[in-house]
């Protein structure tokens, strides 16, 4: 068996699909203690997250609510972009003001909310066995 190299034309497609963006992950606990929620930290520093992802570079982000607090996913397509925007002031300050600036913040690569699917489940087909008529009672 022969291998053919592939076209340079085709080269160039293959780079642009491995150049897919990363997605990084905060999530915010709310605090046992702490007169302040994971979602009013989201409502004190959506804005200011937004305009800043959006001036440096971002190619997606979501917000997602959940009962203990609260997970902004960040796309972006180089880790370079990433590292920048993390270590603007506004960006660190954001993230020295959650409610429990201790034990309450995880920032880490991937999808967050300790969930491994990003999209949701389609709902499965229901088996067979529940289609057969039972003998009624007498």
């Amino acid at each position: 068996m022969r291998v053919r190299p592939l076209p340079a034309a085709q080269i160039g497609v293959y780079r642009r699909r491995m150049d897919a963006a990363d997605w990084w992950s905060i999530e915010v606990m709310d605090a046992e203690h702490a007169g302040i929620s994971a979602a009013s930290w989201r409502a004190a520093y959506e804005q200011a997250l937004s305009e800043s992802l959006v001036t440096n570079g971002a190619v997606g982000w979501q917000w997602f609510e959940h009962s203990w607090g609260v997970v902004l996913e960040v796309s972006f397509t180089r880790e370079e972009s990433w590292r920048q925007w993390r270590a603007l002031p506004g960006t660190g300050a954001a993230l020295d003001a959650v409610p429990d600036p201790v034990a309450g913040l995880l920032v880490h690569r991937g999808h967050g909310g300790a969930s491994g699917a990003y999209v949701p489940r389609t709902p499965r087909v229901p088996p067979a066995a529940d289609q057969v008529l039972l003998p009624e009672p007498t």
